[in-house]
């Protein structure tokens, strides 16, 4: 299978009230070491894919069709930083002549000069972190543009031949009203952009925003942050102006106007497909070895701290066990519009399917999957998100409702073991591309 590449960028100008990444705003003099530092990884990737145990012939024996440069901001970085990045990618990796490759870029980023380097590094994708076309809304959260300055870059870009742009939104911004909300929506849709990503805003105490809302404050226009119902009402008012605009929902936060536009990339995610991350906080997913035979995959994350990755921290690695894939199996692929299929499914993983799930103490286990040895978690699951108006069924695929996309991150739980539900160990792939 083709590979993803991944090179995180953690580097903003400002950081955003409501961002819960791992990323922040350092001085220059920081950009360059990093980027000494991400080109030996990806010059040393055999021996690090090596050591791990990851299967080096089975994972790497077809090109890389996707390279995604996230973060962070990496337009923030110059142009020669750019091109030493992607020549190191480009040098130690065979990549098809029709790749995606796509780069993440701030509004107020993209100059002339910025747009061409991008060209020369072969970049044909940028998403484009809007999140909101009202200026008061945008400023509120510490994003530095205006809605001018994303008219005037996407027509910069189209003049380049880079057609192919994203745009991400966020409901539930502070200010934000319905009115305001549309007006966003509508003047996405009015770019022509051929991709957007609708994100409800996440209360956590990993951002600014979120622990002042946890905590009942004012700071950050905390107090002007619309209530969850309203969010949630914001989610299904995009959804239905984008397919009536013809830009269908593919995956719970992601609309696309044909399917060869939806994110390669990202799909490899959802899908299981195999991916290789450099640089902070990045996430890898590559085919495991036993005795030289392939296995299951191995997933290792490099460090979250800008320090930890510095010096030289070794990446936590997790062996992904029969049961764990699975698990990631159903709340990756019920992500996607197009849900998962059973069947598949059961033929991929065997007996495994219905022994890895087994539980004596699993509540509601009178319904068997069809072909199942036993009572098992999965089944129980998805009785009760039918039941619950979560889940539907057509023939042997599954897949979300529109009311279980609103509450997704609850279904998935009900495919967590009682043990990872416990540890909190449910995969941090389920929201890798939030954002």
């Amino acid at each position: 299978m083709p590979l993803g590449l991944y090179i995180s960028v953690p580097f903003c100008r400002t950081k955003c009230s409501y961002c819960n990444f791992a990323s922040d705003v350092f001085s220059k003099s920081a950009y360059e070491n990093y980027v000494a530092r991400l080109v030996e990884d990806v010059a040393a990737w055999r021996e690090l894919v090596s050591k791990l145990g990851c299967a080096f012939e089975s994972a790497f024996k077809e090109p890389a069709d996707s390279i995604y440069l996230g973060g962070g901001t990496p337009s923030i970085l110059d142009g020669a930083q750019l091109l030493r990045i992607f020549a190191a990618v480009r040098d130690q990796f065979a990549v098809t002549t029709d790749a995606e490759v796509t780069v993440e870029c701030a509004p107020g980023t993209l100059t002339p000069t910025l747009i061409d380097t991008l060209q020369q590094c072969g970049v044909n994708r940028v998403s484009l972190g809007v999140q909101s076309f009202v200026d008061q809304e945008a400023q509120s959260v510490g994003r530095l543009h205006k809605r001018s300055t994303v008219l005037e870059e996407i027509a910069r870009l189209r003049q380049a031949g880079i057609d192919n742009i994203s745009i991400d939104l966020i409901a539930g911004l502070p200010h934000q009203t319905a009115e305001s909300w549309a007006f966003s929506v509508a003047e996405t849709i009015a770019t022509g952009v051929p991709h957007a990503s609708v994100y409800m805003l996440e209360v956590d105490d990993d951002s600014r925003l979120g622990r002042e809302l946890i905590a009942g404050g004012a700071r950050y226009h905390a107090h002007f942050v619309p209530d969850d119902d309203a969010t949630a009402d914001f989610y299904q008012q995009a959804c239905e102006m984008l397919a009536l605009a013809g830009i269908a929902q593919y995956e719970i936060s992601n609309f696309a106007r044909a399917e060869e536009l939806q994110s390669r990339h990202n799909l490899k995610y959802w899908t299981r497909r195999p991916y290789l991350g450099f640089g902070v906080d990045a996430h890898s997913m590559l085919e495991g070895t036993v005795e030289g035979r392939s296995a299951l995959p191995v997933r290792f994350a490099t460090p979250e701290s800008l320090d930890a990755y510095m010096n030289r921290v070794p990446p936590t690695v997790t062996p992904v066990s029969a049961q764990t894939a699975i698990e990631e199996s159903f709340f990756l692929g019920l992500r996607l519009n197009r849900g998962i299929d059973l069947n598949r499914m059961r033929a991929q993983f065997g007996a495994e399917f219905a022994r890895a799930g087994s539980s004596a103490s699993s509540p509601n286990t009178n319904c068997y999957l069809e072909g199942s040895e036993g009572p098992a978690i999965w089944d129980s699951a998805i009785r009760s998100g039918i039941e619950d108006g979560l889940l539907e069924e057509q023939g042997a695929t599954l897949r979300l409702t529109r009311r279980g996309r609103l509450l997704s991150n609850e279904v998935f739980a009900r495919f967590l073991t009682e043990e990872r539900n416990k540890s909190g160990n449910q995969s941090r792939e389920s929201t890798l591309v939030d954002r």
